[in-house]
This record gives structure tokens, sequence and C-alpha cells, in this order.
């Protein structure tokens, strides 16, 4: 399992629109997520084994904190098919049994992933209210193998801050699995 380290976006960059429809089929853009105490945009995916090692942690947050009035989205931004397990249809059957708070949507284009500068699964970006980029990274130390917890307290604290009206002190970038890029799509700092 080859892991990538996230590219380190720099704060204060506007979120980048999007147009993609969920696993029902629903299109949803950056409009339509009102959040008034921010966005969290979380870059995953079905087939990842560092994903699947956060996601009930990462569930259970998004749950926590979107009653607290942060917004969360997540999108899978992989080539479904080089992964088929990471396919719509697959994400739609992993959305129901985790029950998941948020879309879950997909991008085909990868045009997404590109112009969030992702790289990894999974990958977390955090906004504020005026959806410019507080925090950028991971959600915890813990990753497959390591025996450490999953807390999620590394993006607990960066929502913490946000949601206090506090600077985001801390930036410590993802580790995870490669985005799997179409033919052609790849950028250079992938």
């Amino acid at each position: 399992m080859a892991a990538r380290q996230s590219r380190m976006l720099p704060l204060g960059t506007a979120a980048p629109d999007f147009s993609l429809p969920d696993t029902a089929g629903r299109l949803w853009s950056l409009q339509d997520f009102t959040a008034p105490r921010g966005l969290l945009v979380a870059f995953i995916c079905n087939h990842c084994p560092y994903v699947k090692h956060i996601l009930d942690g990462f569930v259970a947050f998004a749950r926590e904190y979107g009653r607290k009035g942060l917004g969360v989205v997540a999108i899978n931004s992989n080539d479904a098919t080089a992964r088929p397990e990471d396919s719509p249809q697959s994400m739609a059957r992993i959305a129901a049994a985790k029950d998941f708070p948020f879309p879950y949507l997909y991008d085909e284009s990868q045009r997404t992933a590109l112009a969030y500068e992702a790289i990894c699964t999974p990958d977390f970006f955090l906004f504020d209210e005026a959806l410019k980029l507080v925090y950028r990274g991971r959600f915890d130390a813990s990753t497959p193998g390591n025996n450490k917890p999953v807390t999620g307290i590394e993006l607990r604290t960066a929502v913490d801050a946000l949601l206090a009206g506090k600077r985001v002190e801390h930036q410590i970038a993802s580790i995870g699995c490669s985005i799997k890029w179409k033919a052609g799509n790849a950028p250079e700092w992938a």
C-alpha cells in the first residue's frame, strides 16, 4: 500500500465550485451547502484502507458537528473503471450501510479533485462561513496498522477553533491512497 501525503493548498483559498451528482443522481453545487458555521469538503472513496480505517469515526464526527452548524460533503474522484469498487453503485451501498449524514458525490471528470488539489484519500478541506480555507489535512494520526486510536482530534481541533471564532493554528497533511486518476488527468503535482 503506497501512501501519499496531501498537498497543502494555501490557507485563505476560496472553495472551488462544483456540480456533482450524489448516489441518487441529484446534482449538488457549492451553493447548496448553506451551513452557517463553515463547510468541510472530504475526498474519500470506498476501497482505500486509510478511509476504511477512519470511516466510522468520520461519520460520527460529521453527525456531531453537523448539529453544531458545520456543513459536510464527501467526494469520490477515483476512476471507477480502474477501481470498480469506487463506482456510484458501490458508493450508494456504502452510504446506505454507514448511514452517511452528508451527501456523497461522484467526481467522474476529476475536475473537482484538480480544483481542490486533492491528492489522497482521505483528504480534508475546512472552509469558514465565507468559504475561505482555514484547514487542510488529516483526520488524526491513526492509520491502518499504527495502533493509534481513531479520534478525529486533528480535525476536531480545527473545527472547534473555527466554531469559537479563533484562528486554526495547526496544519498537518493527510496521508492515504493516491487518487486513481484517469489516463491523462493526473496533474504534475500528484
